[in-house]
């Protein structure tokens, strides 16, 4: 289990030569890519799950009687029991796949909050969401009646927790926040938050999709109610997720979707349902991708989930020095001690909108993320229609950070030119 791996300085410049994307050449240059947070890239022990899949055992799952089909569902449900030990689960049948953190909470909001949730009911939520946790509760709360609160933010990104103490007191039914902010890598105190919510009778979600790849996470510990994350974020492919949330939830939840693979027996006018997690796996699923999203999570727990977490503290504590020093004028948003947020760096230039910054980075192969960063309600706060976000991962460098710093001067020269 990746908690259990002894500290050690992660090389990142030795895990590059796990990851093909950095073999092509981007004129005559490597590429310095610091969208992570958009999307990991991938080391070959998932490239190879992947085509080792599709190349030699393609079956579905659950139903072939023969040999391929024994192998591929063996392989998928041993990438659940991978998922669900990477994240502490009490028991593998707590995962559910999905294609993305996205999905899962849709799923959590159609069938545990249609179920549960009325008109007058309060949903405390925070302005730091994405808008997968925010979109599904919005709908949720026009179908049934329900009120939508948020938790404010500081200046630096950090929620107000006597804001939130104020609103657990209107009972709410729920609260659903994130770990860690993908806008501005602000780390939340999912442990804190979830006893004081439970004190007062709310069950938790937690959007773990940015937690997941920078630091252990142990739901029993974190003591939620659910628990989503996407499996691009964290080294594997596009198309993997998972929910997880507690057996008896599971169970007292109605299914998603209806089809093959979650049922238990089907008549012309009634059905009955297939245990968890099956019921909420209905259809084919992507075999691949899940197999693909157990190699992720053998991979990381390799390097060791402190490890990695010790590595993007470093870097993340290294731009937060480098930038100001050496990019005049650039502002920095999010908290300011690298202790208090993931590998994330998000600014702006007074001189440049976002989108032509990331432009120009892009000509000296500088891979950042342009925009609000699907957190437009957060960007309303900050007073910013869009930002700069340069995010880290297992295979980033100071070396990155060094030309991310450069390439920001050279943007600063190019619009000082045409002014």
């Amino acid at each position: 289990m990746g908690s259990m791996t002894a500290l050690r300085p992660l090389d990142p410049v030795a895990l590059r030569r796990d990851f093909p994307l950095f073999e092509r050449d981007f004129g005559g240059r490597t590429l310095a890519y610091l969208d992570s947070a958009a999307t990991s890239l991938k080391p070959r022990a998932v490239i190879e799950a992947v085509d080792g899949y599709n190349a030699r055992y393609t079956a579905n799952v659950h139903r072939g009687i023969y040999t391929t089909g024994e192998e591929a569902t063996a392989a998928y449900e041993g990438a659940r029991e991978k998922v669900a030990r990477f994240l502490n689960a009490a028991e593998s049948a707590e995962i559910v796949f999905v294609r993305n953190a996205t999905e899962a909470i849709n799923l959590v909001a159609a069938t545990w909050g249609q179920v549960n949730v009325r008109a007058g009911d309060r949903i405390v939520l925070t302005e730091l969401e994405h808008h997968a946790n925010l979109i599904p509760w919005q709908l949720l709360a026009q179908r049934t009646g329900a009120v939508l609160e948020f938790i404010p933010i500081d200046d630096e990104g950090r929620l107000d927790q006597a804001a939130y103490a104020a609103l657990l007191a209107t009972a709410p039914r729920l609260v659903a926040f994130t770990a860690v902010s993908n806008a501005l890598g602000t780390i939340d105190p999912v442990r804190e938050m979830t006893a004081a919510a439970h004190a007062a009778g709310a069950l938790v979600l937690v959007d773990a999709a940015q937690a997941v790849p920078h630091a252990f996470v142990d739901v029993q510990a974190w003591g939620a109610d659910f628990v989503v994350f996407s499996g691009h974020k964290v080294l594997g492919p596009t198309g993997s997720g998972a929910l997880w949330a507690r057996r008896a939830l599971l169970e007292a939840m109605p299914p998603f979707m209806g089809g093959g693979e979650m049922i238990r027996e089907v008549r012309l006018r009634s059905a009955t349902w297939n245990d968890v997690p099956w019921k909420f796996e209905a259809g084919t699923p992507d075999v691949a991708a899940a197999i693909g999203l157990g190699a992720a999570v053998d991979y990381l727990a390799a390097i060791g989930m402190e490890n990695v977490r010790e590595h993007e503290r470093g870097l993340t504590r290294y731009a937060l020095e480098l930038l100001p020093r050496e990019v005049p004028g650039i502002r920095l948003f999010g908290p300011r001690s690298a202790d208090e947020r993931a590998g994330i760096v998000t600014f702006t230039l007074p001189e440049a909108h976002p989108h032509d910054v990331a432009t120009l980075l892009d000509r000296d192969a500088i891979a950042i993320r342009a925009g609000h960063h699907c957190t437009q309600p957060l960007h309303e706060r900050l007073g910013e229609p869009a930002t700069a976000r340069a995010s880290f991962n297992v295979y980033s460098t100071t070396e990155d950070l060094d030309r991310l710093a450069a390439g920001l001067r050279s943007v600063q020269r190019v619009f000082a030119r045409s002014a």
